[in-house]
């Protein structure tokens, strides 16, 4: 389950199908909320594409919150990744979003707007949770520009950097000393580039506006009214990522790669480091097994000292007409004890307080598996989202289009990250 390629692919404009012109916009000044009633009645609890491999878990945290709160009822609904945010933009125009619902920061960036999402720090029972969760987690369902926190956050998921000892070694690399810095992938990168003579990549991506992130470079202005990624630092990175597509460091189809292209280059040694999880750990051993005996795993790359993740939440509608048990049940799903089961079950990671000290994510069993888990862990203490919130899938095409343009010689870093933030400052106006 990598969250992150799923909600790519079911958010893509959301906020610019949600017909919500009529709708009252969240300006983070509504009157405060209060779901301190008595938790009863019906409600809906709406997920995204869990069913399938989840459902006794799902059947069994809806009996263990009925039996907590007799007088409730939870209808859940699931609904496929395919035409997730058409669902939700239909739901909320028509008047029957769900009680609850499992949201990624972007889709719920526009029903915030709306005035369709409570926000948790406005309502009196929902913020007396909020120092249960991690930090970075509460902030990622938080929106630029609009006061307030719109979801409870579930669970996270961050991933390692793979990259190949062999190749390593034989550019003269340490390979028990991996680059942990853009600045030392980008020496080793050219190092390893000019000793197998342009044959062996370091990178297969272009850089996507995580590594921006990153790499120390501010996204957005304060008030999330403007992007940002074109100042000095942002225009150095992609100076310096030219430098490697020159050498061939970065590898040359690059351009045009996938994440699906770019781990098919890593697995038959064409490139020498890659982004992945304990999920690809597998697929090495069945399918690379030389790759397999010769894999070292260290942390993502990053100069800000704190690596990326990617997060889905639990919001709660506004308008629901049992508050109380919705507000309840979004906790209930999201407490410690049903994220700690839930993380037991499948590669994702809890996003409450203590929760990664438990010995599931801190005692080594001597397994690849398990170390990556532990590494992601510890790494997910201090993490960030980088992906600002209201970054579109138009977005990062405009992003995507203009850093080729630069690779290619065919404009400067500074004109194509200023074309990036102008393309994506009129989407952002538009939404």
């Amino acid at each position: 389950m990598r969250i992150s390629r799923r909600a790519a692919a079911v958010a893509a404009a959301l906020a610019t199908v949600l017909p919500l012109g009529a709708c009252s916009g969240g300006t983070g000044t509504e009157e405060p909320s209060d779901a301190s009633g008595a938790v009863k009645g019906r409600i809906t609890f709406q997920t995204w594409n869990l069913q399938a491999n989840f459902k006794d878990y799902f059947n069994g945290v809806i009996e263990d919150f009925e039996k907590k709160y007799p007088d409730t009822k939870v209808r859940w609904v699931d609904r496929p990744a395919e035409g997730y945010a058409d669902k939700l933009s239909a739901d909320a125009a028509g008047g029957t979003l769900p009680d609850v619902v499992n949201v990624s920061p972007d889709l719920v960036a526009p029903l915030a707007k709306a005035g369709l999402a409570l926000d948790l720090d406005r309502d009196k029972v929902a913020a007396g949770y909020r120092e249960e969760y991690l930090p970075g987690a509460w902030k990622s369902h938080q929106i630029p520009g609009v006061d307030g926190t719109y979801g409870f956050p579930w669970y996270l998921n961050t991933g390692p950097m793979f990259y190949n000892k062999r190749l390593f070694e034989e550019a003269g690399l340490d390979p028990e000393k991996p680059p942990t810095t853009y600045d030392q992938v980008f020496k080793s990168g050219l190092k390893l580039a000019e000793r197998s003579d342009g044959e062996i990549a370091t990178l297969a991506q272009v850089p996507t506006i995580e590594d921006f992130g990153r790499y120390g470079v501010r996204l957005m202005n304060r008030e999330g009214t403007a992007f940002a990624f074109n100042d000095a630092k942002g225009v150095d990175m992609l100076t310096r990522y030219k430098e490697l597509f020159d050498a061939k460091a970065l590898d040359p189809q690059a351009l045009a790669a996938t994440p699906e292209s770019s781990g098919a280059k890593f697995l038959t040694e064409s490139v020498a480091m890659n982004p992945g999880s304990v999920l690809d750990l597998e697929n090495f051993r069945k399918q690379a097994p030389e790759l397999y005996r010769n894999i070292g795993i260290t942390d993502q790359i990053t100069s800000t000292g704190k690596v990326n993740m990617y997060v889905m939440g639990v919001m709660v509608h506004a308008r629901a007409k049992e508050k109380p048990a919705a507000v309840a049940f979004a906790h209930f799903v999201t407490d410690a004890a049903r994220q700690m089961s839930f993380a037991k079950q499948v590669a994702i990671f809890p996003s409450t307080k203590g929760s990664l000290e438990d010995a599931y994510f801190t005692e080594e069993d001597g397994t690849d598996e398990t170390r990556v888990r532990i590494a992601a862990a510890k790494s997910l203490k201090n993490a960030v989202n980088y992906t600002p919130v209201l970054f579109s899938e138009q977005m990062k095409t405009e992003l995507r289009n203009q850093v080729a343009k630069a690779l290619q010689g065919k404009q400067s870093p500074q004109e194509s990250l200023d074309r990036a933030v102008e393309a994506c400052d009129k989407l952002l106006r538009k939404s």
